[in-house]
């Protein structure tokens, strides 16, 4: 009982993330071995394992705490962490420092992982103000200024990321009741231009091999990263030591069922292995069946969200679970799709899973908000009462200067 109080929520989404973090330590004490020796001369494989420990404690504590906050503040949040992610980005691209911000004590953090929670926030946010016009054009026009700024910012320094961002926001926009005719149309033009300019991205790399690694014009710095990437999955090198053949060798050694934790041997020869291709290395140490265990997780989860939205009387609360569950969950697929050589390499980590840093606590974040509204869904069931408003008085007095303006 006393447990029950302190972690608030969804009782069901609270096992699934205790389940994840399990399989996080052990996955990241199998894998972080050479990672700790080849980008750290002064720490160990221990040192940064007991620092992964603290993160999840840390994000414990984080999910637990905002668990306890009523949901609709988050919508007054959304507008400056929006503004704030927007500044830090800015910064970022003008100062060409790469997509990593350093601080001291803090240590160092992508804004992007900002920038994809509290988009999807704000996102809501202004969906559930306007409700009245969600079918205009008008609106459909706002909130993809508001995303495409954010994307914009994020493009140029990691592609992947852009996309996610884009495509979680722009799935708001669809269960926020947009025009469909507006949203289909632009998701196809959106799929057209993506697969179009990472064509491009293969065709100069390919370019550039012919020509003995002569530089081509790019459109974007890392363009040739993307090249590289989808040009390496098109036209695989089996004698080559990249990533992405140790991932499938890993996968190969795992077979269907093994039980095998701390036994990794292809751990010992990524560089990435605690991270981007962990996936590879569960299922190395523990099989198909391993690998099976945790999509399910992940599937629990994403449909323990569809729950508390369905639940969810409010607007707002039910958009902004809907974004959040379907953004952690998508980049779920995308880590393990890349993993077994579904998609060419990403750098999207695995959720709750990846070792941990400020992505891991940002995530928390975003975990911490979807129980808020979980947490308020049960309090509301089980007092009978008159729903409380889906948002702050604030937010409900801008509401009705909208509609009159309108």
């Amino acid at each position: 009982m006393r447990l029950a109080k302190i972690f608030k929520g969804d009782k069901t989404i609270w096992v699934v993330f205790f389940l994840l973090s399990i399989v996080s330590l052990l996955a990241v004490y199998s894998s972080i071995g050479l990672y700790a020796y080849s980008a750290f001369a002064s720490k160990t494989p221990t040192t940064l394992f007991l620092r992964h420990m603290l993160i999840v404690a840390v994000t414990y504590v984080v999910v637990a705490a905002l668990s306890h906050v009523n949901y609709r503040y988050f919508s007054r949040f959304a507008v400056l962490g929006y503004w704030a992610a927007i500044v830090l980005l800015v910064v970022m691209l003008a100062l060409n420092q790469g997509r990593w911000v350093r601080i001291p004590v803090i240590g160092q953090f992508q804004p992007s992982e900002i920038a994809k929670v509290v988009l999807i926030i704000f996102v809501a946010r202004l969906l559930a103000l306007k409700k009245d016009n969600a079918g205009e054009l008008g609106l459909f026009l706002m909130l993809l200024v508001y995303i495409s700024a954010v994307v914009v910012l994020v493009l140029p320094e990691n592609f992947s990321t852009a996309a996610l961002i884009f495509l979680s926001a722009y799935l708001v926009m669809y269960f926020g009741g947009v025009n469909k005719k507006y949203w289909w149309r632009l998701f196809l033009v959106g799929v057209v231009l993506v697969i179009g300019f990472l064509a491009v991205s293969y065709y100069k790399y390919e370019k550039s091999l012919a020509d003995s690694g002569a530089n081509t014009e790019l459109a974007i710095e890392r363009q040739a990263t993307w090249g590289h990437r989808v040009y390496s999955w098109i036209n695989p090198k089996a004698d080559e030591l990249t990533q992405e053949n140790m991932a499938r060798m890993a996968i190969a050694r795992g077979g269907v069922a093994r039980l095998g934790i701390g036994t990794t041997v292809h751990a010992r020869l990524m560089t990435q292995a605690h991270n981007d291709f962990i996936y590879a290395i569960i299922i190395e140490e523990t099989g198909m069946v391993g690998g099976l265990f945790v999509f399910v997780l992940y599937s629990i989860f994403f449909f323990r969200c569809v729950k508390v939205t369905r639940r969810c009387k409010g607007r707002f609360g039910a958009l902004t679970v809907a974004g959040l569950g379907t953004m952690i969950y998508l980049q779920a697929l995308v880590n393990m799709s890349v993993a077994v050589g579904v998609l060419p390499v990403t750098g999207q980590t695995l959720p709750f899973i990846s070792y941990g840093g400020t992505a891991y606590l940002f995530l928390g974040c975003a975990l911490g908000v979807i129980q808020s509204v979980a947490s308020d869904v049960e309090a509301q069931e089980k007092g009978g009462g008159e729903p409380t408003p889906d948002v702050e008085p604030e937010m409900v007095a801008e509401g009705e200067r909208i509609n009159e303006k309108k």
